[in-house]
């Protein structure tokens, strides 16, 4: 009983020694993509010193630089309100948000505007309420 005993806890030992080594690589080949530029497709809005891009799976903040406004009055032409989101897709550095600053985990530099898409006008996803 003790040898099994033993050979457990040496088993265990081992498998989460390799769990960790794993770990250390998913984290140093995330790291390697932050650095690379990324295409990105998702809804766009800029609205009171805020711009976001939600994608179908993560929202990012957008760093407030020139390519983000050149992106601004691209989708411009396709607002019908201010609070619109517009499709498009960009190429775009993901860089980590320092922990002193409230918001998503990611922020994105955008690097080049690759498409503008003309919203869907049959799609009604917007609840508005009148007076």
């Amino acid at each position: 009983m003790k040898k099994l005993f033993i050979i457990l806890c040496i088993s265990m030992g081992a498998l989460t020694a390799c769990k960790k080594d794993s770990k250390s690589v998913e984290n140093k080949l995330s790291e390697a993509q932050e650095n690379d530029l990324f295409t990105l497709t998702g809804d766009f809005i800029y609205y009171a010193d805020a711009a976001v891009l939600q994608t179908s799976n993560e929202i990012y903040g957008v760093a407030l630089d020139e390519k983000m406004h050149e992106l601004d009055k691209a989708v411009k032409p396709y607002k019908k309100d201010v609070t619109d989101m517009i499709k498009v897709t960009i190429k775009a550095k993901k860089i980590k948000k320092p922990a002193s600053e409230e918001g998503w985990p990611y922020r994105l530099e955008i690097k080049e505007i690759l498409k503008v898409e003309k919203p869907d006008t049959i799609k009604q996803d917007v609840i508005k309420l009148g007076n």
